[in-house]
Order: structure tokens, then sequence, then C-alpha cells
């Protein structure tokens, strides 16, 4: 598996292909709220793509969230690849650039049926109660870097 920051357009398109088979095909999300201006270029956020045997199968990115804080977002495995240590390898890859950038604390709105995932990597929970984003339930949570 190949980890790599989307710094091209080919690759940034490539793990945008990847969400959209998982956020839009599989869980329904409406497609024009699944691309926003942080997918205009490379450059908008930071992209990562994980490749097996050069199809991508993973996507994430990150962005500041508040001064010190990355916001993980928009973070998916292709089905056949869940289970296998491939989103937890690609959160510390996003957390080790978050961190190597100067950022202390990782923050995401995590899917409810996600949050388990996310605890194991060290993730806490901070909502209340689970909000509705794209009409999924979701919390926020947080972690040191």
């Amino acid at each position: 598996m190949e980890y790599l920051r989307a710094n091209t357009r080919e690759l940034l398109e490539e793990a945008i292909a990847v969400r959209f088979e998982v956020f839009v095909d599989e869980q329904k999300v409406p497609a024009d709220l699944e691309r926003d201006e942080y997918d205009d270029t490379p450059e908008s956020c930071h992209h990562f793509v994980v490749k097996d045997n050069g199809k991508a199968v993973g996507a994430g990115r990150w962005k500041e969230y508040e001064p010190g804080v990355a916001k993980l977002q928009r973070i998916a495995v292709l089905l056949p690849y869940r289970g296998h240590g491939v989103g937890k390898k690609l959160i510390e890859v996003m957390e080790q650039d978050a961190k190597a950038a100067g950022y202390s604390a990782a923050f995401l709105g995590a899917q409810c049926t996600a949050e388990g995932f996310y605890k194991k990597l060290g993730y806490t929970t901070e909502s209340d109660e689970p909000f509705l984003d794209a009409n999924i339930p979701h919390v926020n949570m947080r972690k040191p870097l």
C-alpha cells in the first residue's frame, strides 16, 4: 500500500473518486454535498490518497480547524479494503503530516458507526448528542497529537 499526499490534480481526482464511491454511491450522500471548495485544487487542502498496486482505495483530507488544531475530513476506504488496517494507517499518516506542520491536536466529525474505530485510535468524543451531517448521525471527536 502507498499512502500519498495528493499533490497533483490526477491524485486529487483519484481521492475524490474514492470518496464518491463510498459516500455518494454507498451511503447516498448527495453529490453536491460531497465536493466543496477544498477540493478545487491539490493546494486547497491537505489531501491524501491510498493506492494498492496503482488503484486508489482510500482517501482523506485535513485542514485547519482552529489555531493548532487540524480537522480530518472525508476519510473513506473502499469496502473490500475495510478491516485490514488501511483506514488506521491513513489516519496515522494524516496525523503525522498535521503534527509536522505544527498542529498539536486533531479534530473530526465521525459517523456514529465509526466512533468505536476512532476511539481505538485515541480519539475522545466531545459531542453530548449526535448531530446530522448529510443526514448521517455524527459525533465530534478530538485527539492530542
